[in-house]
This record gives structure tokens, sequence and C-alpha cells, in this order.
């Protein structure tokens, strides 16, 4: 463990501040505490294990309140929403100096200190816990922060976590014992500051993924769960040698059930196979009639190592799901899609007629599996058009549905440049640019393009195993984004599917309800609302956008998640935005359907019209709220 830079001796007290009580303590400790825990995982050394390092984390949160009344650090108390609360900078020393004794080696001359022991509690019997996996960019900074020294993941973290500036990151590190605060801080700036992904569900010790342990072990007697247990070590232990390659199941979990359904779901021979003409004839156009492509659908290794790691993922697979898709292993046989080799991997593609599950290994045999799940059941011809492969170095290639005759790249944002042709060898294309892996500007959006006997169609990357489906025109109705009325509409917003990245989105529509004059007499301005809709139901995400003339992207005038405006049971919208005009007034600018027959609005700001669309002088800052009235009479409120 890479912790020299941490003195193992007891921290020198700092300046005292005010004195925190106990219950001041406790408060600043509840009402903070996913942050606390996060910032100690993430100090922690990776060399722990996930599972390890999610339990220890919250373990030195919970101890680390104080016995009695404690003098504060003084010491900077970090971003806003914390300034200037001494117990929650109390706390957060504790939970920062017992990290870093975490890190320590074990030495015979000394006693452990408490935080080099495995946490007694908090635990669950029978569970393993791991926060949920993140995206490329995630994974990229774990594996960079687990190259620092303790000291530096703890500067790491206070810049990012607490906006701490160089020299209050300094004096904090002081207090809590490290030797060189000073060189943890120049340590840390080797690593690029993308801070923003500290955030992200990759480092969330309270929002856990659970796997069982070996249930085999709580259901026979202590001897024979021992031998066993023993026993299956040591077979895993030399099939798993890197130097042997992967064992005949790879990167598994123990076995814990036989029964004969479950066994017949881990027999690569009893693989649905579709044969490649199946899909001419079938009334189905779906993921069922998809035919087993790839170069590896007879590795029979490979195939049983892919269903024995989505039966039982063991510790060191890195498995990612989207929401509201169960992880659980397949019911029985599933359908195989893929097997082949795709850029440096070996992957896996079975379908079960609800998910789709991708199983990816090295090819060069390293350990290092991963497993993703996504949602699929309802999918029609549109949907089950392409599932993702893979991604490599910012781009993504997809296997495509046997139906489809051309692909081609599109720029969403650029919709007069036309699209370029994407070769497809065996239904999978040529890598393109994935706009879910990049990050900075949005300066273009990349988009799948598809044509087949119906028509073309695009799909977009969001950072998911099936790509989702855009399309255009009121709800209840939408069309295909093939022409090029339909491409200018997406053109500003395309940037905004940022916002559904990784939300299990199965389509995307965007409406333009309305056109309104500007008051300046500058043109018209365009109001769309863009719809994403998710393969579970609910967790709809809607965005009403407001594009002037001119302007590169739409911006966000309201935005709201699961309520029925702008779909298919609710096909209305009304919504506004403060607007400066070109000589410095401010304006109410507000706009509904065109099936609206009178605006009001009320608030900061009064006024009303007679129609869909509504202009009233406002104040910088002002706010107001909208609601109005249907053609049929009915009641219609605007988009928070």
């Amino acid at each position: 463990m890479q912790s020299q830079d941490v003195a193992q001796r007891p921290a020198p007290p700092s300046s005292a501040g005010p004195v925190v009580d106990i219950e001041q303590a406790e408060a600043a400790l509840v009402e903070h505490y996913p942050r606390l825990v996060r910032l100690a995982y993430l100090v922690l050394p990776p060399g722990l294990g996930r599972s390890r390092r999610v339990l220890t984390a919250h373990a030195l949160a919970q101890r680390a309140l104080p016995r009695n009344h404690t003098p504060a650090p003084v010491i900077p108390a970090q971003s806003t929403g914390r300034d200037g609360d001494p117990g929650y900078a109390l706390v957060r020393l504790q939970v920062l100096r017992t990290a870093l004794e975490a890190g320590l080696p074990l030495t015979a001359k000394a006693w452990p200190k408490r935080a080099q022991l495995p946490p007694l509690l908090p635990h669950v019997w029978g569970l393993k816990l791991f926060p949920r996996s993140g995206g490329a960019d995630e994974l990229a900074l774990d594996q960079r922060l687990s190259t620092l020294s303790g000291p530096a993941r703890a500067a790491y973290a206070l810049r990012g976590l607490e906006r701490l500036t160089d020299d209050g990151v300094c004096k904090v590190l002081a207090a809590a014992g490290v030797a060189d605060p000073e060189g943890a801080v120049l340590e840390a700036g080797g690593i690029p500051a993308q801070y923003g992904l500290l955030g992200s569900p990759e480092f969330d010790p309270c929002s856990l993924q659970a796997r069982p342990t070996d249930l085999m072990r709580r259901r026979q007697h202590l001897k024979a769960a021992l031998a066993a247990g023993a026993a299956l070590l040591v077979c895993g232990a030399l099939l798993g040698l890197p130097g042997e390659g992967w064992g005949p199941e790879g990167a598994a979990a123990p076995p814990y059930a036989r029964n004969p359904a479950a066994q017949a779901a881990l027999d690569p021979a009893k693989l649905t196979r579709v044969p490649p003409a199946v899909w001419r004839s079938s009334a189905r156009t779906d993921f069922s009639v998809w035919p087993a492509r790839g170069d590896l659908t007879g590795d029979k290794a490979l195939l049983r190592r892919a269903l024995a790691v989505w039966a039982r993922p063991g510790e060191t697979v890195q498995v990612s799901v989207t929401p509201g898709t169960p992880s659980g292993g397949p019911a029985g046989p599933p359908q195989l899609l893929y097997a082949g080799t795709v850029d440096a991997a070996r992957v896996v593609i079975l379908y079960d007629g609800l998910r789709i599950a991708r199983y990816a290994e090295p090819k060069d045999g390293t350990q290092g599996a991963a497993l993703d799940f996504a949602r699929v059941d309802g999918a029609g011809r549109a949907e089950a058009g392409a599932v993702v492969l893979g991604r490599v170095d910012g781009n993504v290639r997809y296997l495509t549905a046997p139906w489809v005759r051309k692909a081609g790249e599109r720029d969403l944002m650029n919709p007069g440049s036309g699209a370029m042709d994407l070769t497809l060898t065996d239904g999978v294309t040529a890598p393109l640019a994935s706009p879910a892996l990049r990050s900075g500007p949005c300066t273009s959006w990349n988009v799948l393009q598809l044509t087949d006997g119906a028509g073309t169609r695009l799909l977009t990357d969001l950072g998911e195993l099936v790509p989702a489906r855009l399309t255009t025109g009121r709800p209840g109705s939408p069309r295909e984004v093939s022409g090029a009325a339909a491409l200018r509409t997406w053109q500003p917003f395309a940037c905004s599917l940022r916002t559904v990245r990784s939300a299990g989105v199965r389509s995307v529509n965007a409406w333009a309800f309305n056109q309104q004059p500007l008051p300046d007499a500058s043109g018209s301005a365009a109001w769309v609302c863009t719809r994403a809709e998710t393969w579970r139901g609910g967790g709809a995400r809607v965005l009403a956008q407001f594009h002037t003339p001119g302007g590169a992207y739409g911006a966000t005038a309201a935005q709201a998640e699961n309520v029925p405006a702008c779909g298919a049971r609710d096909p209305h919208a009304l919504a506004g935005v403060l607007w400066k005009a070109k000589g410095g007034d401010w304006y109410l600018l507000a706009a509904g359907s065109r099936d609206t027959a009178s605006i009001r609005a009320t608030g900061g700001v009064e006024g009303a019209a007679r129609n869909s669309l509504l202009t009233v002088p406002a104040e910088q800052g002002a706010q107001a709220q909208l609601k109005g009235t249907l053609k049929d009479g009915r009641s219609l409120r605007g988009l928070p």
C-alpha cells in the first residue's frame, strides 16, 4: 500500500477552535454522512477491494464522533453550505485521519490501529456490497487514483469534493498527521482535474449493488462447508492463474444453485441459435430473430465463461446495469446473438427475452471481465436495430440487426453535412465517434444512421448497451429523423441528450410545439419539447427548450420527470422563459402548444393572452407562474 507519506505517530495538536459538543458533531455527521463516506472511500487504499472499501468507509464515518466536548480544528470548513461549521470540520478531520491510518502497512513492532483491521460493523451477512460502475471516464480516473499515495488521494479528494485551495488542503492534511502535505498536493497535481467525476456512482459508497456470498456455506454443516470452500478456493486459484489462461468458468463466483433449470442455463450446448434467414419470414422483428454471428460462436469455453459470469459474477467483474433492469442469471438457456473478437476483447452478446447481456474479457487472457445489462422488453423493429459491441478510444462499434442494409455516421449538429457510410462486416459496423464518452464543450453529436426495407432511422449512444431511437413530431405520432426539416429540428437541441445519459432511455422525441415572434423584431424563436421515454416505463424526462434565431444551442426553459406532458397521454405543453432583448429590455415569453386558447402569468410578472403566445415586459430575475386553457376548456399548467 502506498502510504509512506503518513507519519506513524500521533497527529500534532492543531490550533483549537470553538468547542464542539457531541450533539453538534452528530448533527454534522448525519447531515453530511454521504459526503464523509465518499471522502473516506476515495482516500482508502484501492488494494482493499471495492467491497471492503465500502464497509471500511462506513465504519470510519460512524466512528468519527468525539467521546466528549472537543475543540474544533482551525482549518477550512470548505464549500458553500458547510462554511463555519466546526462540527463538520471536526468529523471530517477524524474521517480523513483514520482513512489515512488504514493505508499504513502492518508491522511486527507495533499493535495495529483499529482502522487497519477489517471492520466488524457495519456488515450485511450473506451479501457483498460495492458501488455501481460508472463510465469509461470514471474507470480511468479510479485507475489513476490507485497509483497515488494515500495522502495524495486525500489531497485530490479535498480539492474535488471539498473545493479547498491548495493552502487549505495542506492545513487539513497537516492536522490529519501527514508528514509532507505540500508533497502530497504536488503528487495529486499530476492527475487531471476531473473533479466532476468524483460525484458519480462509481465513487458513491451509499448507492450500492449487492451480490450473494457463498450461500452453500450457510446450508451445510460447518465441516463440510469448510472442506468444500477450501477445495473450491484451491481449484479456482489453479484454474485462474495468469500463466494458465482463463479457467472453465473464468471470473465467475462459486456455484450456489444446483437445479435443472439453472444447470441448463449454464450449458453452452443448450444456447438458442436462430438460423440466419428466420427474420425474413417471422411475424416478429425484434431481438428474438437475430441470428448468432461472430467468429467465436463455436468457442464453448468462452460461452461457458460468459454464462457462468452472468449467473454468478465474481468480485473482480465490473457490472453495469441500466435503471430498472434485473441483474440476476437467466431463467433458462438464453439466445446467442454474437460471440467474437472486438478490438482488444472477446465479446459475447446474449438475450433472454427481457434483457441483453454483454460479456467481455481481454483477448490476451489477463483478468478484468465486464458484464453489462440492458432491458429491451417490448422492442420492435425500430428499437432492435443495433447493440453496442464495444467502446475504445472514444469510439463505439455496433452489431446491427440482420435486416439493416446500410449504416452511416451523421453529425446531428450539422444536418447539411450528410451521412458518412460505415462499413458493415457480418453486421458489425466500423468504429464511429461516441458522444457519450466525450467530455468538454459540445461541438458535435455523432449518431448512427441505419437503413433497411422500412426506411431510415437515427440512433444515438447514451452510454448503454442499446442506443436510443431519435424521433420528431407530435406526441402519439412521431416520425423518424430522416428528412431535412426533422434534422433541422434536432440541430440546436442535440447536446441536451447529455442530460439523459445512462438513464435507461428507449427513445427521445423532439416536438416543435410553437413559434414565437420576438418583441425586438429580430425574428421568431422556436419552442421545442424533448421527451425521453425509458424501457422501464417510469422516469420519463421532459425538457421544454427555447431557441432564438442564429443561436447554436437551445436554452432549457423548464424540465420535469415523471410527468405526462409532451407525451402520447398528454400531447400538450406550456413553458416560459425570461428573455433579454438586444436593447437591454427584459420580457417574459411564454408559449403553449397550438391548441392552447389562453395563457395567464401571475406572481412576479402579471399578464394574459387570448392565444397560445404570451409576451409581457418583466424585470431581470422575476419569477412567474403560468396557467393556460386549452381550446376544449381544460386547464394546462406550465412545466416547472
